[in-house]
């Protein structure tokens, strides 16, 4: 999946609410961690190798994640939809669109934990578990759906957390010993969570099996049947979470739509940036063009408003800028204003006849600037080495037909550079910009954090 650069744009679940009602602080509710020594006789050790007992416990902490997981996901059920339900806080079917196919996930961990636990001997000890994982992974392939599912369930969550009925219900739970100080989304992330987790709990029984045990092949394939299934659900979740944005787009003239968009299948990295006048853009690299957009509320929905022409990865220029070097509003007030306000920028420009655009673009901090730095570069080093590929196929083509005529040229449309955004000439005090969408604005204690999606 996409690597997403965000600021939650909703109050924070931490904060304090007008209409929630003073509560003493709970006793936290936290799991304990068990180990296979420690649950078991001790006595046992004493019979077996260090290697082995390393073993035991990877074995053990595969069994008691499956049961961690099979509790979390019945308190989400239990503790978060049926009283959401049953208080008519959420209608049936947007808890549905939320949860998603999560109750039944919870037959499928049922089944293995109980695998394990009857190869599991009187002493707790296990000698084989590769067989069952062998037989058991495949089952996996039903996260496709759920998985998918959840850019979509982590947008309606966010724009009913706009509802004080929603909002107070979550936060009572927050504060409630079994949350564990986790909120409903965290719940709900458990299970890809644990998706990604397989291969190393899966490699670590390996690392500890000897080379002449039975399950040493066995492991082998179960590796290799996980690695296989997070790669499938990866890419079909990729192209989910693609068409899900590519749909909320939302044009303000029919020339700025562009055919590299619609072909999209994946989004390399998206998230909130500002141009050097404080105004906030919602910016998406998909494979091979750039979408500067600002987020708006459109039928109750949060979609994104083209804000420029796409701009074509190929063509475009990345500029690294140092700290300092960009001006900001041009007032003023902007000229002694905090050193934080020029720092983090990189530049992103392109330029086709008499038609330019150029954007000074600040991330939240450096390692957010670091981030898409990396990824506009690879995207561009991709459609380079695409480019290429295509080229030399071409090339072959016409060898081999000298009558057919190649065409290679693209058509685009790119609107003239706003005169306001000129950096040279920009001169609008960023405190009386007036961005579209208002009602995404986050406080002031929000605007550094961020929030990194990592691949499936």
């Amino acid at each position: 999946r996409s690597i997403s650069f965000r600021s939650d744009s909703r109050p924070d679940l931490l904060s304090p609410r007008p209409w929630s009602r003073s509560m003493p602080p709970a006793n936290t509710k936290r799991r304990d961690s068990k180990l296979w020594s420690e649950t078991f006789d001790v006595c046992v050790n004493h019979m077996l190798t260090s290697k082995e007992i390393k073993r035991q416990e990877a074995i053990f902490e595969l069994a008691q994640g499956e049961e961690d997981l099979i509790e979390d996901l019945k308190l989400a059920k239990k503790a978060y939809h049926d009283p959401m339900l049953k208080l008519s806080i959420m209608t049936e079917q947007e808890l549905n669109q939320i949860f998603g196919t999560l109750d039944s996930l919870i037959p499928l961990h049922e089944d293995l934990l109980r695998r394990l636990q009857e190869v599991r001997k009187p002493d707790g000890s296990t000698e084989h578990v590769g067989h069952i994982l062998v037989g058991w992974l495949p089952c996996l392939n039903s996260y496709d759906s759920y998985c998918s599912n959840q850019v979509a369930a982590k947008a309606l969550l966010d724009h009913k957390k706009q509802d004080h009925r929603v909002q107070d219900f979550l936060q009572r739970c927050l504060e409630s010993p079994f949350s564990r100080k986790l909120d409903l989304w965290n719940f709900l992330d458990i299970p890809r969570s644990r998706l990604v987790k397989y291969p190393l709990l899966l490699r670590e029984i390996l690392r500890h099996t000897p080379n002449d045990h039975p399950d040493q092949q066995h492991l082998e394939e179960a590796i290799n049947i996980i690695q296989g299934i997070v790669a499938e659900i990866n890419v079909k979740t990729g192209e989910s979470e693609c068409q899900y944005y590519k749909e909320r787009l939302i044009y303000l003239e029919e020339g700025q739509r562009d055919s590299l968009i619609d072909n999209s299948r994946a989004v390399c990295c998206h998230g909130e940036l500002k141009n050097n006048r404080g105004v906030k853009l919602h910016v998406f690299l998909f494979e091979e063009v750039l979408v500067i957009t600002r987020a708006i509320t459109h039928n109750e929905q949060l979609c994104y408003q083209l804000y420029r022409q796409p701009i074509p990865v190929r063509e475009l220029v990345l500029e690294d800028l140092q700290d300092g070097e960009v001006r900001l509003g041009g007032s003023l007030r902007g000229a002694f204003s905090n050193n934080e306000r020029i720092k983090n920028f990189f530049r992103v420009s392109y330029k086709n006849g008499s038609q330019s655009q150029s954007h000074s673009l600040q991330a939240n901090d450096s390692f957010n600037k670091q981030q898409w730095l990396n990824c506009i570069r690879q995207a561009k080093e991709k459609v380079a080495c695409a480019g290429k590929a295509g080229m030399l196929n071409s090339e072959a083509h016409f060898l081999l037909s000298p009558n057919e005529s190649r065409v290679s040229q693209r058509e685009s449309t790119l609107e003239q550079m706003d005169q306001s955004d000129c950096e040279s000439d920009c001169s609008m005090d960023t405190s009386e910009i007036s961005v579209d969408c208002e009602h995404m604005e986050q406080t002031n204690s929000c605007e550094n954090e961020k929030q990194i999606e990592t691949n499936v």
